[in-house]
């Protein structure tokens, strides 16, 4: 690794941080480190580069470029420990979505079956309010047809006792 030298990495890195202050970075073997974990992340999702233009490149110097360029941040202990509790509360709070938009969309397809099943449960009464109609039209026919029967057979006895 010639340019940028690990001195010049460390004045990027460092930047920012307080005369009297720790450095994020104080020795080559933390910029070393950092570098490959950064590569390993870059091998595992290469969606994940920050910079343009980096297509052919090695892993490791995109993740230098990365460094150099003041894209890639490595945090301390503290603000890794602060940037984790805020992901673990995006996270938490991602997964009460996902539950409650599936609870939503539960309820709905309950609503719309209950709806499906009381549509279904008033067109089988109206069939039957028909079938019902058709039955007492039909049960009057039979009883006309028997009164009849019978007004003709009285009749029909009527004359046999008149002779």
């Amino acid at each position: 690794m010639i340019h940028p030298s690990y001195v010049e990495l460390m004045e990027v890195v460092n930047e920012g941080v307080d005369v009297g202050d720790e450095p994020v970075i104080n020795s080559r073997y933390s910029i070393v480190s950092a570098t490959a974990k950064r590569a390993r992340q870059l091998i595992d999702n290469p969606d994940s580069v920050l910079l343009p233009n980096e297509e052919g490149k090695k892993p490791l110097s995109i993740a230098v470029d990365e460094l150099y360029s003041g894209k890639l941040k490595i945090l301390t202990e503290e603000e890794a420990a602060a940037e984790q509790v805020k992901q673990d509360a995006y996270d938490e709070n991602m997964r009460k979505k996902r539950e409650e938009e599936a609870a939503r969309k539960k309820a709905e397809e309950v609503a719309k079956a209950k709806e499906k099943a009381e549509e279904d449960l008033d067109d089988v009464s109206s069939e039957d309010e028909d079938v019902i109609g058709d039955t007492e039209e039909a049960d009057d026919g039979i009883d006309d047809s028997i009164d009849d029967g019978i007004d003709d057979s009285e009749d029909a006895q009527g004359s046999d006792d008149a002779e």
